[in-house]
């Protein structure tokens, strides 16, 4: 037998498996995006042929007996989905009382249909009753596996039987699907499912015997959930029940694909496309009606059962119950709360597209005058577009997105009453507000509204008010032939009419403007407290000699209790950067990173760590940051260091050459700093002129004197003058030495570096130091593989073959010569799109240039009086 070809089949798959994973998830983006359009172009015909209020009439006129029977056949749905979970326990061989999987079945099934993302939110509600009962999360899951294919086995059965007993073609989007066409999918779908159960225990799930039975219960469980929408509908006989359920499975599967929580929306928009023989307003009400019965009151059944299962837990815990539940609403409330607001924008703009009642407007004709009701009308919709507007800005828990809203929905409800008493709107918009305010506390991202009073935007927008308020009364008053019909007057010689169309669009344009200028993050960022931070005191408890970074006086502190631990960072743009590892304690660390974490968020900023060592990254994963690689930075063992053997040679002959052409080493003390300072500055400036740089901030230190002074400085002296120096970075408890500055002459000895560095080596062993760091090799040590993400693989080529642009590989060569210890170092970021902006933010804050926040920072200490 031939296998070749079957083996060159399968590499080509294993080679293609990366790819298919790479393109599931915007696969799946895009069939949920086109579903959405789909839905919504279906949604605005089905808005532009309806009236809202002749469907509330339609759906008032349904008889309370149909209303009786669908209730008895939503509680025969609820309670078939129970025997999912029950078989499902009997399945994994873990059974529990019958109230018991009942109670979890129900909630979990009733969260799932109103919020979607049944995986979460089902297995959620299962996992907080089953694990009261000992059941660990393993099983939990397999339960929730089980019941979900029982669910689904269930739904493409329905189809498929469907399929094969409609006699009549399927109209689909009016494209028509033939007899055979049905009869044959369904057969395909049958067999499918029917090879599927033979197999199921290869693939680890119940036999097939279990399997059928499994199925039987969901298609009587979605019979009688299609039943509830069935006898909601006035005149349908029973030959119209087959094509419904074949429209109600499939808009299941469709609300499924576009993950909007409930099929909200796009479930009623599939029936009504797939049942064109139905009465499209009969079919919307009864749609209503379903939504009510079968989603919405289950729902505040499951939402008290779920209270009273957890009464006793609540009680003795009342206090951190109520922090719990504060905190659960702060965190999930403002992502419904944007759903919410957004569908009242949909209805105010819909209701305006609509004709009134005749008998409302019969009513408000004596109450209200008519260019009140005209301007509510035209006002109402500006609201609903302005609230569509302001919903992504209430998911990102703006600050300045809840005060606008709430003012908005205030207003929606009075132009709502004041345009055809809309009672049923207005008191839709009170609502959302009530929700919106009662959780006011997770919208905690401050925006230039509510910071930068009387700014620039401020000032911005009551001029553009003041002068358009002006510009129309004058117009108004002064010509009284704007007042009307020059608006809507189209000529070629209507000059007055483009004007004031014209001037129309500057203001909305003008508006939108200052509106999004108001939900831009604040310039004035909320900081911790640093008065109470004594630096050089938390150094002392510093191990890494990048600490001393906090003695340059370009950056921001973030103190831990009682001293013991600090965290360095700086603000530039939106970014907030920390350098390197806190410093301290690390029991400190977690409660540091997260707390400046929090403060970023709160300022609509984003995080980025820098330079962190390995002991970080775990925090920084619980953070939900991304990890890059780096660099890897080089840390000489001083115990092991010496100048015997032949990897020491090159070292040896640099000493031994500095040496003879009169090289000299010295430590000096940082009293005596200032005394060498003007000898200093020349060797520094004559460095930067050499090098066509100049100075840096940040991640390394700049020549200040009041910086320097603080240092021991090692110094190379040549006929008694200075030709090259550092200063040194000394950690407390010796555990490690390090330089920041290296700067020396254009007419240095040979090997002078080479002679600095070996010198102040064995000085440190000398002095009892653990390590010494060469420091930080940028982009070393990255794997640029063909599989590795494109950021490591364009590291990868910037290393090996950017000499261009900076020394990578060859400082890597340099500091190899000391035999050191290479250290991988971070930097973890918010991912995508922020990762970039915050490495721009991030090259501007070291590069030290005129916007640079390092600069203005230690501009200001400078000015500060000491």
């Amino acid at each position: 037998m031939n296998t070749t070809v079957p083996q060159a089949l399968s590499r080509r798959l294993v080679h293609l498996k990366p790819l298919a994973r790479r393109l599931a998830v915007p696969a799946q983006l895009a069939v949920a995006a086109l579903v959405l359009t789909l839905a919504a172009l279906c949604l605005h015909r089905l808005a532009e042929s309806l009236n809202i209020h002749a469907l509330m009439r339609t759906a008032r006129a349904i008889p309370g007996w149909r209303l009786a029977v669908a209730l008895g056949l939503t509680t025969a749905s609820y309670l078939l989905l129970t025997i999912y979970d029950v078989m499902a326990l009997r399945t994994i061989e873990r059974p529990q009382p019958y109230r018991t999987a009942a109670l979890a079945s129900f909630t979990s099934y009733t969260l799932s249909h109103n919020l979607g993302f049944g995986i979460l939110t089902g297995a959620a509600a299962r996992l907080r009753i089953y694990g009261a009962k000992g059941l660990t999360t393993g099983e939990v899951a397999r339960v929730t596996a089980i019941a979900g294919i029982t669910f689904w086995t269930g739904v493409f059965a329905s189809v498929a039987l469907a399929l094969l007993v409609h006699h009549r073609p399927l109209v689909v989007a009016q494209h028509v699907l033939s007899l055979g066409v049905q009869h044959t999918a369904g057969a395909v779908l049958l067999a499918l499912l029917a090879a599927g159960t033979l197999l199921a225990k290869r693939w680890h799930l119940p036999g097939p015997q279990a399997i059928a039975r499994m199925t039987l219960v969901a298609l009587a469980d979605i019979a009688a959930a299609c039943g509830t929408l069935y006898v909601l509908l006035p005149h349908a006989g029973i030959a119209l029940y087959p094509p419904l359920l074949l429209a109600y499975v499939l808009a299941i599967v469709v609300a499924l694909v576009s993950h909007v929580p409930g099929g909200l929306g796009v479930f009623e928009a599939t029936v009504v496309a797939l049942c064109p023989q139905i009465p499209a307003g009969e079919l919307v009400a009864a749609l209503l009606v379903y939504r009510i019965v079968y989603y919405l009151l289950p729902l505040a059944v499951a939402l008290v059962l779920l209270l009273r299962h957890e009464h006793a837990r609540w009680q003795r815990p009342a206090v951190l119950a109520l922090k719990a539940g504060e905190t659960m609403l702060v965190s999930l409330a403002p992502r419904a709360i944007a759903l919410l607001v957004f569908l009242g924008g949909a209805i105010l703009l819909l209701s305006g597209a609509t004709p009134a009642l005749p008998e409302r407007m019969a009513d408000i004709r004596g109450i209200v005058p008519l260019p009140f009701v005209e301007a509510s009308q035209i006002a109402a919709s500006l609201v609903g577009t302005l609230l569509l507007l302001l919903a992504p800005a209430l998911y990102r828990r703006l600050d300045a997105a809840f005060l606008l809203t709430r003012a908005l929905l205030l207003a929606g409800a009075a132009f709502s009453l004041a345009k055809g008493l809309d009672w049923e709107e207005a008191l839709t918009l009170l609502a959302v507000a009530g929700v919106l305010q009662i959780a006011r506390k997770g919208f905690w991202r401050r925006t230039a509204l509510t910071a930068d009073v009387m700014s620039g935007n401020w000032v911005l927008a009551m001029v553009a008010t003041i002068a358009l308020v002006t510009v129309i009364g004058y117009f108004a008053q002064t010509f009284p032939a704007y007042r009307g019909s020059l608006w809507w007057k189209f000529a070629w010689s209507g000059d007055a009419s483009r004007y004031l169309r014209t001037s129309f669009a500057v203001a909305v344009v003008m508006s939108a403007s200052i509106l999004l200028a108001f939900l831009r993050p604040s310039r004035r960022a909320v900081l911790p407290d640093e008065d109470s931070l004594d630096v050089e005191a938390t150094l002392r408890h510093a191990t890494r000699s990048e600490s001393m970074l906090a003695l340059t006086g370009d950056k921001r502190f973030l103190a831990g209790p009682e001293g013991r631990s600090m965290l360095m960072y700086q603000i530039q743009g939106h970014s907030w950067i920390v350098m390197g590892d806190p410093v301290g304690d690390p029991a400190d660390w977690p409660e540091l990173l997260w707390h400046l974490r929090e403060r970023a968020d709160a300022n609509q900023g984003r995080v980025l760590l820098y330079q962190v060592t390995p002991e970080v990254l775990p925090i920084a994963i619980d953070m939900g940051l991304q990890l890059m690689k780096y660099g890897e930075e080089a840390r000489v063992d001083l115990s092991r260091f010496g100048l015997e053997g032949p990897p020491a040679r090159p070292l040896r002959h640099a000493m031994r050459r500095a040496e003879r052409e009169g090289a000299e080493f010295a430590i000096v003390p940082a009293a005596r700093v200032p005394s060498l300072m003007g000898e200093l500055h020349a060797v520094s400036d004559e460095w930067l002129r050499a090098k066509g740089q100049r100075e840096k901030a940040f991640s390394v230190g700049r020549f200040d004197e009041a910086y320097i002074a603080r240092c021991d400085i090692a110094v190379v002296r040549c006929e008694g003058r200075i030709v090259a120096f550092a200063n040194l970075w000394k950690t407390a408890g010796r555990e490690e030495l390090s330089v920041d500055l290296m700067r020396h002459r254009a007419d240095v000895p040979y090997g002078c570096m080479d002679f600095l560095f070996t010198r102040l080596m064995l000085w440190g062993r000398q002095e009892g130091y653990a390590w010494f760091n060469l420091g930080l090799a940028p982009l070393s040590g990255i794997e640029a593989r063909r599989l590795a993400p494109t950021w490591a693989r364009a590291a990868g080529m910037l290393f090996r073959h950017g000499e261009a642009f900076y020394g990578f590989e060859g400082l890597r060569n340099y500091k190899e010569k000391f035999a050191p210890v290479w250290e991988p170092r971070y930097i973890a970021c918010n991912g995508g799109m922020a990762t970039g902006r915050a490495l721009l933010d991030l090259q501007a804050l070291i590069s030290d240039g005129k916007g640079s926040a390092a600069r203005q920072q230690a501009g200001q200490r400078r000015r500060e009086p000491h």
